[in-house]
């Protein structure tokens, strides 16, 4: 059945206001419109297919103050992604956070160095 054929699209219109061009059912609508609550369950259905678990025992974050710290949280995100742990968008977040948190760690030892140096210049 061609759903381009007006005899055979749904006599039903969409909430603009524009008619249905969905194939008909032998009812004269299609399968949504003579279902109203079937596409809000199908959504719900596939909206839980995707959703991922949250983790059940973290691991607690290693410190985060050197490059060696940003470098094995982002191994242990990369193995909870792998592992399907972890939702890949949940991780994209995550890894930005860890670059910000890997371009502050050289200005924070810069201001260490700075305060190191004007305290022994006090004396």
């Amino acid at each position: 059945m061609p759903a381009n054929n007006p005899e055979h699209c749904c006599k039903a219109t969409t909430k603009a206001g524009n008619p249905c061009r969905a194939a008909a059912t032998e009812g004269g609508l299609c399968f949504f419109h003579a279902n109203p609550n079937k596409a809000s369950e199908l959504g719900r259905i596939g909206g839980t297919r995707k959703r991922y678990a949250g983790r059940e025992s973290a691991d607690p974050l290693p410190r985060l103050d050197s490059a060696a710290g940003v470098r094995d949280a982002l191994a242990a995100l990369i193995a909870d992604v792998y592992a399907g742990r972890l939702n890949p968008k949940a991780a994209a977040s995550l890894a930005a956070l860890l670059s910000l948190q890997l371009r502050a760690i050289p200005a924070a030892d810069l201001e260490k160095q700075v305060k190191k140096l004007k305290f022994l210049d006090e004396f």
